[in-house]
């Protein structure tokens, strides 16, 4: 494997900001200082420019097998590694969905012959695979995802039993969709019999409800406590849910986490007029108040982690009507660039962006040597240009479904290089292809 130096760049890690060399050597961070000679195969000059450990999205929609019409285990972690994204955990509703070891595995045989990205894959929770579920090995697999609530796929968990079974005995970490499926049909049935099959997508969040939300995220929380389970809400999109998470612990002591997605702290209930079904999705970005309490609750810890939900469909698929156009949006690529501009609008600092987006994700999954820029550890590096403006458009737009709600948007901050696991795997808008990311590892909860 090719050793590279990095020289004069500004590091940003564990709270701080600092000038340094980065000597990579077999794939790992060998050594920080502030000045390093070595002979090395690779020298790159980031004078002026920024490292941030490579960021962990732990949270998206990769679609293979089954549905790689719209995206693939080869073009996402590409998309991914383009926007600063190194390491990735993928859902189980695919086709077939990944419910059994089987099926599981099947899924990292093929990340590992395509994946420019890290990757792990979530075990898929159903109302009748507990058995299957609890074979799962928590040093190999980053955790259980359970459906409390429908979504692409078919893999909705509401059976109370099942749950109850969940929660009492899988040990490792469960991460959750939270939305009450009883509101929700409710509300689908009420909007339905005044509209038909016309109902507006500016109704989607009255449908898919701040209550339904509610309801779901409370129940997790009450049998996460009840049964001291290692409980993981996903995509908190609410005000209201906020109040049910903690910031008195450190995030290693917690036992109950949540995540943020950049697209419920960037779009709100008023950009339906203009996005249409490009934004519908699950949970649904929702009205401003929400939008508003989102952020606070990142920067005062309630909420652990920003991830993207990167769950993207064809163009011709998002273009149909409310009932027909499928939940879901393409973020992976631009979720850097969506918190550099709340950074350059004095939303949010560097370093909280790396706390949230690299060393929280590392901490809440206890993934070994990564999601830091320390000695020893895997060298998952991206080097950031700060001040360089770039144009969203569909030639720089590297999913397969070729197309992003931040089409025609300027965004300034741009990702130079990309390093997986030691690998030049992107810089300056070229792939190097050469070497394939790693399945990352996690430690145990014994």
């Amino acid at each position: 494997m090719a050793t590279i130096l990095i020289k004069n760049a500004q590091v940003v890690n564990r709270g701080k900001i600092f000038q340094s060399d980065i000597l990579v050597k077999n794939g790992r961070i060998d050594k920080i200082d502030s000045i390093i000679d070595a002979v090395v195969d690779r020298e790159i000059d980031a004078t002026g420019k920024y490292i941030l450990p490579g960021i962990i999205d732990d949270q998206v929609h990769f679609r293979e097998p089954g549905l790689t019409h719209k995206s693939d285990l080869y073009t996402e972690p590409r998309a991914a590694v383009a926007g600063g994204v190194t390491s990735f955990m993928e859902m189980p509703n695919t086709k077939p969905a990944a419910v059994t070891q089987e099926l599981l595995q099947h899924k990292y045989d093929i990340a590992s012959q395509k994946s420019l990205a890290n990757y792990s894959f979530f075990m898929g929770a159903t109302n009748d695979n507990l058995e299957e579920v609890l074979k799962t090995d928590a040093e190999n697999v980053c955790g259980v995802k359970i459906f409390m609530g429908s979504s692409t796929g078919n893999m909705l968990v509401d059976n109370r039993k099942t749950l109850e079974g969940l929660f009492s005995e899988v040990p490792m970490l469960m991460a959750t969709h939270c939305e009450d499926e009883a509101t929700i049909r409710k509300n689908m049935e009420h909007y339905k019999a005044i509209h038909g099959e016309n109902i507006p997508v500016g109704l989607h969040p009255i449908i898919r409800s701040v209550e339904g939300c509610y309801l779901s995220s409370s129940m997790a929380i009450e049998m996460a406590k009840k049964h001291n389970s290692r409980l993981h809400i996903l995509h908190i999109s609410t005000a209201d849910e906020i109040e049910l998470f903690r910031n008195d612990i450190p995030l290693t002591e917690k036992r109950i986490t949540s995540e943020v997605c950049v697209h419920h702290l960037y779009f709100n209930a008023l950009d339906y007029e203009k996005y249409g079904t490009q934004i519908k999705c699950n949970p649904a970005i929702k009205a401003s108040k929400h939008q508003e309490a989102l952020f606070p609750a990142l920067l005062d810890n309630r909420l652990d982690i920003i991830a993207t939900d990167h769950a993207p469909h064809t163009w011709d698929e998002k273009s149909n009507s409310y009932f027909n156009a499928p939940s879901g949006v393409p973020l992976i690529q631009h979720t850097l660039n969506v918190m550099l501009e709340f950074y350059q609008n004095g939303k949010i600092s560097l370093e909280r962006i790396v706390e949230k987006m690299c060393h929280a994700p590392a901490e809440c999954f206890r993934i070994k040597d990564r999601g830091f820029v320390e000695e020893g550890n895997w060298a998952d590096l991206i080097i950031v240009d700060l001040e360089k403006e770039w144009i969203v458009e569909k030639s720089n737009v590297h999913y397969k479904c070729n197309w992003s709600p931040f089409e025609n948007h300027t965004f300034k901050g741009n990702v130079e290089a990309t390093i997986v696991s030691g690998h030049l795997a992107y810089e300056n808008g070229i792939f190097f292809e050469g070497k394939k990311g790693e399945r990352m590892q996690f430690d145990s909860y014994n």
